[in-house]
C-alpha cells in the first residue's frame, strides 16, 4: 500500500501531518496486515519512495492500493486520482470528477443548489480583472458584509472576512494569490458546524458522522487556518444542536455526498443560522490530522483512527 504526502500546493505542510498520521496509526494497529510504502512528493513534483527518487511506474509497481493523503491542488482536484486511474491502482477516495467538483467551490456550489441545498448567496470573480473592479461587480449584487474565498483552495486558505468597500478590495487581492477565480458571498452569521459521510458503515449506506459543533472567540469571525492547526477553537462533539437541526445536518451531508458522487467518505461544513441550514462547502479528502474534525467526531462513537483508515482500505481493495 503507498500513502502519498506532500504535493506541490500551499497545503503541503499539513498534507505531511495526515500522511505521517495515517502512517503511525496504520503500522501501530496493523503493522503485520499492510505494508507501507512512504510516498512523498516534494513542492517541485519530484516523487520519493521510502526516501530514493523513484519514478511514477516504479511507485506503481510495487503498491497495490493507494491512499491520498495530499491536500489542496493537485492532491483533491482529480490529477492524482487521474494517474491512479491511468495506473489502474485503487485508492481509498473520490474519483476525478467527483473530487474536481468539489475542490472547486463555484462549481460545486451550482450543483448544490441545483439538488435544492441551501448555500449562501455569492458571486465568482476571476483575476483578468483588477480587485477593485471585481469588488464593484460584487457591490452591484451582494451588500457588506461578504466572505471571501479562493475558489479552489482549502484549510481556510486566503479565505477573509470583509464589512466595508476598502476590505472587500484587499480581500480579493488576498485571495488571487491563491488562484485565479473568487468565490465571493453573503456572510451568514450562525454557529459552525461540520458533519462527516463514511460509506458503507455499520450497516448503512451513507453513515453520517456525529455533528461537531465549532466554537471560537468573539474577535474571530470564522474558522481560520489557525484555529483548525493550533488546536485552540472549541470543538463540541456531540454537538448541542437539537435533535431535528442535527438530523438535517446530517441529511443534507449525505446530500452533498450523494450530489456529487463521492466515494468512501468525505466531511461537510454548515452555517446554521435563524434563516436555515447553509451549506458552505465539501471535502472530498479532510484532513487526518491530530487536530482534524473527522476524526475527532469518529472517536466521539469509538471508532479509533486506524479501524477507520483499514475501513476505508478494505473499500478500495474490494471495489478495485
Amino acid at each position: 500500500m503507498g500513502i502519498f504526502r506532500g504535493g506541490p500546493s500551499p497545503e503541503h505542510e499539513v498534507s505531511l501531518k495526515t500522511g505521517g498520521n495515517v502512517i503511525s496509526a496504520i503500522l501501530q494497529s496493523f503493522p503485520d496486515k499492510y505494508q507501507i510504502k512512504d510516498i512523498f512528493i516534494t513542492k517541485n513534483g519530484e516523487w520519493y519512495m521510502d526516501g530514493l527518487l523513484v519514478s511514477r511506474s516504479k511507485v506503481f509497481t510495487n503498491i497495490d492500493v493507494a491512499f491520498n493523503a495530499l491536500h489542496g491542488n493537485f492532491g483533491e482536484d482529480g490529477k492524482i486520482q487521474q494517474i491512479f486511474d491511468s495506473f489502474n491502482i485503487p485508492y481509498a477516495s473520490s474519483g476525478v470528477a467527483a473530487s474536481l467538483l468539489g475542490m472547486d467551490k463555484v462549481l460545486s456550489k451550482k450543483v448544490f443548489a441545483g439538488a435544492g441545498i441551501k448555500v449562501p448567496r455569492g458571486v465568482s470573480v476571476s483575476d483578468n480583472q483588477s480587485a477593485k473592479d471585481a469588488a464593484l461587480e460584487v457591490l452591484r449584487v451582494l451588500g457588506p458584509s461578504w466572505v471571501v474565498k479562493p475558489s479552489s483552495s482549502g484549510s481556510s486558505l486566503g479565505v477573509s472576512v470583509a464589512n466595508g468597500f476598502n476590505e472587500l478590495v484587499s480581500a480579493i487581492s488576498g485571495a488571487f494569490q491563491y488562484g485565479q477565480k473568487v468565490l465571493i458571498e453573503e456572510r451568514v452569521v450562525g454557529r459552525e458546524a461540520t458533519c462527516g459521510v463514511v460509506e458503507k458503515f455499520r450497516g448503512r449506506d451513507y453513515y453520517s458522522s456525529p455533528v461537531v459543533e465549532i466554537i471560537f472567540p468573539v474577535e474571530k469571525c470564522f474558522f481560520d487556518t489557525s484555529f483548525k492547526y493550533n488546536g485552540k477553537a472549541t470543538e463540541i462533539c456531540p454537538s448541542g444542536f437539537s435533535r431535528k437541526v442535527k438530523e438535517e445536518i446530517e441529511r443534507i451531508a449525505v446530500l452533498a455526498h450523494k450530489t456529487l458522487n463521492c466515494k468512501y467518505y468525505s466531511r461537510s461544513d454548515f452555517i446554521v443560522s435563524e434563516k436555515g441550514i447553509y451549506l458552505l462547502e465539501i471535502n472530498t479528502l479532510p484532513g487526518l490530522t491530530t487536530e482534524s474534525l473527522l476524526p475527532k467526531s469518529l472517536e466521539a462513537i469509538g471508532v479509533s483512527l486506524p479501524h477507520f483508515l483499514d475501513h476505508l482500505i478494505t473499500l478500495a481493495l474490494e471495489n478495485r
